[in-house]
């Protein structure tokens, strides 16, 4: 059957902000940046594992219609779509300070976990990002 999870998507409403965010900000690694003629397929990892990438879609044709892509894009600015990213850190509180220090908002501040240390944020799209110092 099935070896691996190669891609997961996320919405964002500007791909280019995305960018600035996820690798400007995130220190993400651009793995694909392809214009497809109907869509521009983004793609982004963390660095030194192109195996696991993630989409940065923006909502539109061909699948959606005029009026879902709009309902879409509302439901993507509330934090309503679902979907998460979770990254692991070796250190959360520094990772925190150091994006606190590139202008990132956070939703949480690293806190004590049974699991670790973990934390909240949004994009500037409204998705949830979590990241968390897995416990030893």
């Amino acid at each position: 059957m099935f070896n691996a999870i190669t891609h997961s998507q996320i919405y964002v409403l500007d791909q280019d902000e995305a960018l600035e965010f996820y690798v400007g900000k995130l220190g993400l690694d651009i793995t694909a940046d392809i214009d497809m003629g109907f869509m521009r397929w983004l793609t982004v990892c963390v660095p030194g594992h192109r195996e696991r990438q993630i989409l940065l879609e923006k909502p539109g044709t061909p699948g959606m219609s005029e009026e879902t892509t709009q309902q879409v894009r509302d439901l993507v600015t509330k934090g309503a779509m679902g979907g998460w990213l979770i990254f692991t850190t070796d250190d959360c509180r520094k990772t925190y300070e150091t994006l606190l220090e590139k202008g990132v908002e956070f939703t949480e501040e690293p806190t004590e976990r049974p699991y670790g240390i973990d934390c909240g944020l949004r994009d500037p799209f409204g998705n949830r990002i979590r990241f968390t110092e897995p416990r030893s």
